[in-house]
């Protein structure tokens, strides 16, 4: 069949963009080609958000047929955060089929090139985007966000990411010439010439493992920088997160199918209950790329037990906050507070321990001990919540049962500086909704210390007592190295004190935000711009998105002759 999306067209709509993103992680300057307001997607009707809740109520209860060789069983059984039964049911693959068919498009597409492979990629970003708001409501429904977040964490933000791994691997792929003429004098005699050809050839068969919380966020950089060297990518979902990612392997299929390429190159792997197929798939060997974004402990396994994969791992860490000393106050603790409720602490950037010196700190209201910022923290916490529709509105729901557990048992470890309190949903009456907890902890005491540093991932904070700021900084020396941090936040008014903790975070590679007061906050990164993770330190082996996330997806063969 002719392709219906000729090499020509792609390069004439999309050069431009990836021109732009090459240009943006060059600088570094803010860009974004998605929207991030709603209102950027009403003029057209497909896109404006009843439009959007349509098309995903048009989902429930349906057959995701994706086409894929191999089906031999449909599973599901996703149920909602807010308590909606999704009841999509998905292809469930015999592997020993749907691999071998993932691998006999490769040669075509690597034959493609860099640049047309990554203006197939944007085409699928574009097609996307043009169905963020039902991708939202598939990110609402399986993540538990709630819709603002699921919209720009889950949409735009998730695809500008995927565009950033489109761009960094176009750049490391472009990096070598695809021809050179190569002549080396000999004095007298004839000089040697040879022409040489060189081919970005991929590993093999890219696995993406997803997460639960962020199913799209954490999953196009790997499926992107994947696809866009050359690798077919298949897509493993988390079984309570499986509808976005589905999504997003049906529209790769259907464009990789009308460029004139194997659709097979992009495939789901949904699996039974309890199936666990992740170890399976990880140790096959046309597995030769790993993306995982979960547990420590597993992914301790895969880096460990999958050696014939170039493994990239985000796993978790015990993120930390120094409050030293602040000239604004009030505008701290509205940070802190935001920062810890978004999404009820459920990312991998939230901090978890709230470093403060027992004797207090310095701050343009006059002195605060460590009783007071913890207990104006919590009435700033209890105030952004206050409101039932604003914390519906930023805490969205709890994920699943594991993190309200923790979340339930955290007021045992400590004295409570906030208590969580249960939140109803007016249209969701079955969410589990919690506002966070903050307890506190004594810094020396060893059986406190044994808390703090562990993760304890929700919407649980600790207030750490420590000796004094010095003692703060050796605290998160010590946590980054054993424990790893995706962020460090501190605050602070004196020099000597940031260019301490700048110090220990350039030693242990962690990513730092200092003083931030106003609407950045230190849970949140941008695209093109800013590094989530750093792959230097245990939280991940990665980071997103840099030039070794993406080059060792590809090896460069070089054939030469004689000229």
């Amino acid at each position: 069949m002719a392709a219906e999306l000729t090499a020509h067209q792609l390069i004439a709509q999309h050069r431009p963009t990836l021109d732009l993103a090459l240009e943006t992680i060059r600088t570094r300057a803010y860009w974004s080609p998605h929207p991030e307001h709603p209102k950027a997607y009403g003029e057209n009707g497909s896109l404006d958000m009843a439009a959007g809740k349509a098309a995903f109520d048009a989902l429930l209860g349906t057959r995701l047929d994706l086409g894929q060789p191999g089906t031999d069983d449909w599973v599901g059984g996703e149920v909602s955060p807010y308590g909606v039964e999704l009841g999509v049911q998905y292809p469930h693959a015999d592997l020993d089929v749907l691999l071998p068919a993932m691998k006999a498009g490769q040669k075509a597409w690597r034959d493609a090139g860099a640049e047309l492979r990554a203006m197939v990629c944007l085409e699928i970003l574009r097609r996307i985007g043009a169905r963020t708001m039902e991708f939202a409501q598939a990110v609402m429904h399986t993540s538990g966000q709630a819709f603002m977040m699921a919209f720009q964490a889950g949409g735009p933000h998730a695809q500008d990411r995927g565009m950033e791994a489109v761009a960094y691997g176009y750049v490391e792929q472009a990096r070598t010439p695809d021809t050179a003429e190569w002549t080396k004098p000999q004095g007298k005699r004839d000089p040697l010439a040879l022409t040489k050809g060189f081919t970005p050839v991929p590993r093999g068969i890219g696995l993406v493992i997803g997460c639960n919380t962020f199913p799209t966020w954490n999953g196009y950089p790997g499926l992107f920088a994947s696809l866009a060297t050359g690798n077919a990518v298949l897509v493993k979902p988390h079984p309570r997160a499986v509808l976005p990612l589905a999504l997003t392997v049906q529209v790769a299929r259907d464009v990789l199918a009308e460029a004139g390429f194997d659709p097979n190159l992009v495939a789901l792997a949904a699996e039974r209950p309890g199936e666990g197929i992740a170890k399976t798939l990880a140790t096959r060997p046309e597995i030769r790329i790993i993306d995982y974004t979960g547990s420590t402990a597993f992914g301790d396994w895969l880096e460990a037990h999958a050696g014939q994969a170039q493994v990239f791992t985000e796993k978790a860490g015990v993120n930390t906050v120094i409050v030293e000393s602040t000239d604004d106050y009030k505008g701290m603790l509205a940070n802190l507070a935001f920062s810890l409720s978004l999404y009820s602490g459920q990312m991998c950037t939230t901090p978890q321990n709230l470093l403060i010196p027992r004797d207090g700190i310095r701050t343009d209201q006059g002195p605060k001990s460590y009783d007071e910022v913890t207990a104006d923290l919590a009435r700033a916490v209890d105030g952004l919540l206050g409101d039932d529709a604003r914390a519906n509105a930023l805490l969205g729901a709890i994920v699943n049962p594991d993190v309200k557990a923790r979340l339930e048992a955290a007021a045992g470890l400590g004295e409570v500086a906030l208590a969580s309190r249960e939140i109803t949903h007016p249209e969701f009456p079955d969410a589990v909704v919690r506002t966070p907890v903050i307890v506190k902890l004594d810094g020396a005491k060893p059986g406190d210390e044994a808390v703090y540093t562990s993760e304890c991932f929700g919407p649980v904070s600790f207030a750490v007592a420590v000796d004094s700021a010095a003692d703060a900084v050796e605290l998160l020396r010590h946590s980054v190295r054993e424990k790893g941090a995706m962020t460090v936040g501190a605050y602070t008014t004196d020099p000597q004190f940031e260019e301490a903790v700048t110090e220990v975070c350039l030693d242990e590679a962690a990513q730092l935000s200092l003083n931030l007061t106003g609407g950045v906050y230190v849970n949140q990164t941008a695209a093109f711009s800013d590094f989530h993770g750093s792959g230097g330190n245990p939280a991940a082996n990665a980071a997103l998105c840099d030039g070794a996330f993406v080059a060792n997806r590809f090896r460069v063969v070089e054939v030469r002759r004689p000229a």
